[in-house]
């Protein structure tokens, strides 16, 4: 006759595999955010530099003169020493920005091409960021089963992107 198993020979391959899984999905999801995160303060650096870290670059004004469906332009006047008017520059046609208005802006280096700066400018730098925040919380939710650092990112998110188009 065969003895009976015990329970307590299957529980520790049990409690191994459970702590494997556990890990496996804590790992992935970890992944998964650190990634969403880092996209998003890399689509928002590339404007975020040139609005946050002003010393030492051209600073004007732009009236806004002609929208297209992508840019706007019109004509830039220097407000730092060592800027050079230019007839025209090009500016990132967003809800931000409407024609016959003028702006504070920065040029980027070696282009016409303009950023806005100040406040409002530092936050439309930051807006991709609000969206990675947003999008980020649902896997921290559900992935990771944390729904306080969800919330408390959702929050985030939800705070940046609402400050930002308020400003405008």
């Amino acid at each position: 006759m065969i003895p009976p198993m015990s329970r307590a020979s299957a529980t520790p391959s049990r409690r191994t595999s459970d702590v494997a899984l556990l890990f496996g999905r804590l790992s992935t999801m970890g992944t998964v955010v650190a990634l969403i995160l880092i996209a998003g303060v890399w689509a928002s650096w590339g404007s975020a530099q040139h609005v946050m870290l002003t010393k030492g670059r051209e600073r004007g004004t732009i009236q806004v003169t002609r929208c297209g469906a992508d840019t706007c332009t019109g004509p830039y006047t220097p407000l730092s020493v060592g800027s050079t008017a230019r007839k025209s520059v090009v500016i990132e046609h967003t809800v931000a920005v409407r024609k016959g208005r003028t702006y504070d802006v920065v040029v980027k280096p070696g282009s016409d091409a303009v950023v806005r700066s100040g406040p409002a400018g530092i936050l439309y730098a930051w807006v991709p960021m609000g969206g990675a925040l947003l999008l980020a919380s649902v896997v921290v939710a559900g992935g990771l089963r944390r729904t306080r650092v969800a919330w408390a990112m959702a929050g985030s998110g939800v705070a940046l992107l609402t400050v930002a188009f308020v400003t405008a």
